[in-house]
């Protein structure tokens, strides 16, 4: 389908916008860029840990399917990022400041540390914190907290109902079929599947950024005419986002990489494929609803799902026990973080 058959776009006259919105408007696709370095792990990991491409080949594949799923994809995410979390009528640069720079922080000190934490949870739950500083309790959109909030719990559950439901589905297909005869179709197979991932991956991540700029310039324009167009998010806003992701996924996240990849679970490519396509599902499903989900929760619990069917001792627990505590932690830590800092700037 025809992309502008499936996305609104507007149009924005940047030249009319204050120094401020433009600046943080490339604070915003920094974030972008970070959230590409710090997820191209979930794109990349079971492809790369099960050697069916290089680590170089993986990112640039994963890159490409990150940049055109706006070619695919409605923005309803951005839309519930834009206006579904907190009153965009409070937004203005104190909040938007405040939200980026606690979730870049903490994308950038769990990269360091190598955790899987989801950029997602960070600025959603970033924007909750500074929204909440600024006007209180009244002014936080209730309906899509509630959303977002039930699929903390939900995205790597049904990741992994997913994966699981494919991986025995593989299994009876392929019951009569020589290993080297998996081996060799899933190899290929995961190709497939990890560009499927990528699209998704882009769908909903990318829209994230786009809902924080696109609340942006709708403060910005109250009363001006930089923002004609008040219900669409600006292509150069959706382009701007999708190129700032895919190029933080070409550097990758290689620290992320050996903890999604090798050390949850060893990977064979038919559990690479498994999981990418259970991940894959499950997130353009949620893109549809407009749920901004986290990425990373679900190709864990993809993965998972998948490693449990052999026997669930070939999990790594002590791991998975680890990187659920970092999703715990990203939580009450960015909206503490970014309800400080909006105080900080609303008051210095």
């Amino acid at each position: 389908m025809h992309f502008l058959e499936t996305a609104h776009f507007g149009t924005v006259n940047f030249s009319a916008l204050p120094l401020t919105v433009l600046l943080l408007t490339g604070l915003a696709l920094l974030f972008d860029f970070t959230n590409g370095i710090h997820d191209a792990a979930n794109s990349i990991a079971t492809v790369v840990s099960t050697r069916v491409l290089s680590p170089l080949t993986a990112v640039a594949w994963a890159a490409f399917f990150n940049f055109v799923a706006f070619a695919v994809f409605h923005l309803k995410v951005a839309g519930t990022i834009g206006k579904g979390l907190v009153d965009p009528n409070i937004v203005d640069s104190s909040v938007i400041a405040a939200t980026l720079f606690s979730a870049i922080g903490w994308n950038l000190l769990t990269w360091y540390l190598g955790l899987p934490t989801s950029s997602s949870h960070a600025l959603t739950f970033s924007l909750i914190g500074a929204g909440f500083a600024k006007g209180g309790w009244k002014v936080l959109e209730w309906d899509g907290i509630g959303k977002t909030a039930a699929f903390v719990v939900l995205s790597p559950v049904v990741g992994g109902i997913c994966g699981a439901i494919i991986a025995v589905i593989v299994t009876w297909l392929f019951s009569r079929s020589t290993p080297s005869r998996v081996q060799s179709v899933f190899r290929r197979g995961q190709l497939l599947s990890a560009a499927f991932y990528s699209l998704g991956h882009g769908g909903n991540d990318a829209q994230k950024t786009m809902g924080i700029i696109f609340v942006l310039l709708i403060a910005a324009s109250q009363g001006g005419n930089a923002f004609p167009t008040p219900g669409d998010v600006p292509i150069e806003v959706v382009l701007a986002c999708h190129v700032a992701m895919g190029l933080g996924t070409l550097l990758g996240g290689w620290r992320i990489v050996k903890t999604m990849g090798q050390r949850i679970i060893h990977l064979r490519p038919v559990d690479g494929f498994c999981a990418e396509t259970g991940a894959a599902v499950t997130l353009i499903m949620v893109i549809f609803g407009g749920i901004p989900v986290s990425t990373t929760q679900t190709i864990t619990g993809a993965i998972i799902g998948v490693g449990s069917l052999k026997r669930l001792t070939a999990v790594r627990w002590g791991v998975v026990a680890a990187v659920v505590w970092a999703w715990v932690l990203t939580i009450p830590t960015t909206a503490v973080l970014s309800y400080a800092l909006c105080w900080l700037f609303r008051h210095v």
